[in-house]
């Protein structure tokens, strides 16, 4: 059979490629820089450069092949960018699979209750999956949760936290409950439902034998290690701070580990067991994933408390990526049973006569304090939100996008030390709609910075709020009573 790879080079798919190609099937895999895929991949694989993000490349790239599978997911970026990212790659493959006539397409995404608040990440790995099954090929969808095998993230982060430090200030979220499952088990199930056409159009849930939270997988890896580790639980550790814990002390950057924490919010469990009934439950359990993955590590192992002489030059690079960046971002995602219209006239009802949906006299302040130093101000006109146009103002912000329903971009023309945006965007996740609110700042200089940090408590609350009320109007505007003619009702007032 000819397969296409999508993500060849990232941990699963490098597991993956061998295996395929040891049951004699012809595997092409698809690089951006085929000079370096070329080094990391057997040399009986295929390399073609292509991307994900490139239709005509992808077209390429598929002709001639009759499966390919999809492992690929953005982790970095802000929620509104890689989301943006996933679904435009997503919507090329299958575009390019349906073109090249593809009998299936195989997708990895990930474990998770839709019924419950899912991190972001998780959430767009759901999306993914329904929007490469939005086109004619059929479409395999695996969902896993933590994946254990040397070189993968979730495993780097887990044991360096554990070899790193006796003693660890643990959040709310470690012991949320979770069943990782061994790469070789991952590996199992992808090429199992390759060779059964029966399963076709079809979502499998897949995990490791063990249900555990993430407290008792390092407790059971410090056990494996022959050491003693101390947790002391705290309970305002938020995902976010907990990413800059984990950039400091382990080799994963924020950007990376944050999906990974956010994930671990809401339980990853296996909940319809078809993937164990069709193709056998997973063999190897967690202290057989771990024991492998130590075998497997090609790096040798540092010296103890080496990391603690590191840690002066890991801060240094932490502090100019985190709190010295180009860009500040601050993304708000809700959701809502809200139609997509409903919503978005909400969203886009801000500013102008009608105010702001949260703390409307600090706006007001904001604008005569720009007033004062030269700027607009808020002048409480403009044009009305239906109206709008790429170029028009509303009070001290300036469209530069405007797509009716969906997207509403903002530059902000108040006097500030650097560039700031306000974007609103609405998506459909059925049955839900989706508003993606975000402030972006491009500050200038040390004063630019420092603008950021001193307003942040205030600003997190404002876009906190903001992004609440407006799907909260939203709601109200759907579900009030109809109300007399001329008489606005109370959710409009």
């Amino acid at each position: 059979m000819n397969i296409l790879v999508a993500g060849a080079t990232g941990f699963v798919g490098s597991h993956l490629v061998p295996a395929l190609l040891a049951r004699g099937h012809r595997v092409r895999c698809l690089s951006r820089d085929p000079a370096r895929a070329v080094g990391l991949l057997p040399s009986s694989a295929e390399v073609v450069r292509g991307d994900v993000h490139d239709l005509p490349s992808l077209q390429a790239a598929m002709d001639g092949t009759d499966v390919a599978y999809y492992l690929v997911h953005s982790m970095e970026g802000s929620e509104f960018e890689f989301e943006e990212r996933d679904r435009s790659a997503a919507r090329n493959f299958a575009a390019a699979a349906e073109a090249a006539s593809l009998r299936r397409i195989i997708f990895l995404g990930g474990l998770g209750d839709e019924a419950s608040q899912l991190s972001a990440h998780l959430r767009s790995r759901h999306e993914v999956g329904a929007i490469l099954r939005t086109g004619t090929v059929p479409v395999t969808e695996l969902r896993a949760g933590l994946i254990i095998g040397a070189g993968s993230a979730s495993y780097t982060m887990l044991r360096q936290l554990v070899e790193r430090l006796p003693v660890m200030i643990t959040p709310r979220w470690v012991d949320t409950r979770t069943q990782p499952i061994a790469i070789d088990d991952i590996v199992r199930y992808l090429v199992a439902v390759l060779d059964d056409p029966a399963v076709e159009e079809r979502i499998y849930e897949v995990g490791g034998p063990d249900v555990m939270t993430y407290r008792s997988m390092m407790q059971r890896y410090a056990r494996a290690r022959g050491k003693r580790r101390w947790m002391i639980p705290v309970p305002v550790l938020t995902p976010r701070l907990s990413s800059y814990w984990v950039d400091v002390i382990t080799d994963v950057d924020a950007a990376l580990a944050r999906p990974l924490i956010e994930g671990l919010r809401s339980e990853m469990l296996v909940r319809d067991d078809a993937a164990a009934r069709a193709f056998g439950p997973a063999r190897i359990d967690y202290e057989g994933a771990l024991e492998r993955a130590r075998r497997e590590e090609r790096e040798p192992r540092e010296a103890p408390l080496l990391w603690l002489r590191r840690l002066p030059r890991h801060l240094a690079d932490f502090v100019r990526r985190r709190v010295f960046p180009s860009v500040f971002v601050e993304t708000q995602v809700r959701r809502s049973t809200a139609s997509r219209e409903a919503l978005w006239t909400s969203a886009v009802a801000i500013g102008g006569r009608q105010g702001y949906p949260v703390l409307d006299p600090l706006w007001r302040l904001r604008g005569a304090v720009d007033r004062l130093f030269g700027g607009p101000g808020l002048g409480r006109s403009g044009v009305p939100a239906s109206e709008l146009r790429a170029g028009d103002r509303v009070d001290f912000w300036e469209v530069l996008e405007h797509d009716v329903n969906e997207r509403l971009r903002m530059r902000a023309l108040m006097k500030v030390p650097g560039r700031a945006e306000l974007e609103f965007h609405v998506e459909m996740e059925p049955p839900y709609s989706v508003l993606v609110q975000t402030a972006r700042f491009m500050p200038q200089g040390l004063l630019g910075r420092l603008y950021w940090w001193l307003l942040f408590p205030v600003h997190a609350i404002i876009f906190h709020g903001m992004a609440s009320r407006i799907v909260a109007r939203a709601q109200a505007a759907v579900e009030s009573p109809p109300h007399a003619p001329g008489r606005p009702s109370k959710s409009a007032r």
